[in-house]
């Protein structure tokens, strides 16, 4: 079995339906040690999109997609720009059901920047994610500072739309 570990818009399941096709089952999960940062530069200045760092005694909570084929993180790929924008690791991911060791995307190196802001558009994705997550880690998530009012061609640039992810 193989298992991809979604911490930003990926957390929202229509958005890994589109992207890989459907996979086995979704669950909670929470990657420990780490913190959750919205400083990976997007292609657009100003712009960022969600990374984690090692943060001890930290956690990060997301949604673990259990794949139909260990080949559908091949088809995520493109999607998270690797391996120039991120690169991929084997981490484990804590759950209801013990720990089990999945695919994790991190910001490679040279990738990130202070002062940067997601798009809200983007922080929708992450807020559907809300099933996978605490009440007190979504209510964080809500809470994030975001850029309001981008254009279409600057969201068509980031690989979004005006529309509700929900």
């Amino acid at each position: 079995m193989s298992y991809y570990f979604a911490y930003g818009s990926n957390m929202n399941p229509a958005r890994v339906e589109a992207r890989i096709g459907t996979t086995r089952r979704a669950l909670p999960g929470m990657l420990a040690d780490h913190g959750l940062r919205f400083d990976k530069a997007s292609r657009v200045a100003g712009i960022s999109h969600a990374n984690v760092v090692p943060a001890p005694g930290g956690r990060v909570e997301g949604a673990l997609y259990e794949l139909v084929a260990p080949e559908q993180i091949h088809l995520m790929d493109p999607f998270e720009g690797y391996p120039h924008d991120y690169d991929r690791h084997r981490l484990p991911i804590h759950t209801e059901l013990g720990a089990i060791e999945a695919w994790v995307y991190i910001a490679a190196p040279g990738t990130t920047a202070e002062a940067l802001r997601p798009a809200r558009e983007y922080l929708e994705h992450l807020l559907a994610g809300e099933p996978f997550l605490s009440g007190e880690y979504h209510a964080r998530l809500a809470g994030v500072e975001a850029l309001h009012g981008l254009d279409d061609a600057t969201l068509a640039a980031l690989g979004l739309s005006r529309h509700t992810p929900r």
